[in-house]
């Protein structure tokens, strides 16, 4: 049973940096990426970045591009994105995802197989 669990999300300034984590469980071997995607109320799901397992491959979306940073700690199947230079518009939950399905449209939702529950960033 494949779990991801993530963590970090609080209430932030503008201009300040958060950095979320998502713990994984349940995985036979390695999911062969990982990703942050986010929602804002009234908005639909997002990519934010993805990572492959290698870590050889990674994937943002524009409008976070030199403000976030993915990484990934695989002995302890860890993800996280480090989020610098907060924006209003950054508010949104944060979901954790797992597994692509395709090699291509990483940062397309329903590419990824597993999710997270989400934890909520916003920044005001």
């Amino acid at each position: 049973h494949v779990q991801l669990v993530e963590s970090g999300g609080v209430l932030v300034q503008p201009g300040g940096s958060l950095r979320l984590s998502c713990a994984t469980s349940g995985y036979t071997g390695r999911p062969n990426c990982m990703g942050w995607f986010r929602q804002a109320p009234g908005k639909e799901r997002e990519g934010v970045a993805v990572i492959s397992a290698s870590g050889g491959a990674i994937i943002y979306a524009d409008s976070v591009k030199g403000r976030f940073t993915i990484s990934q700690d695989t002995a302890k199947n860890t993800v996280y994105l480090q989020m610098n230079s907060l924006k209003p518009e950054d508010t949104a939950m944060y979901y954790c995802a797992a597994s692509c399905r395709y090699s291509v449209g990483w940062l397309l939702p329903p590419t990824l197989s597993y999710w997270g529950q989400g934890t909520q960033v916003t920044v005001s």
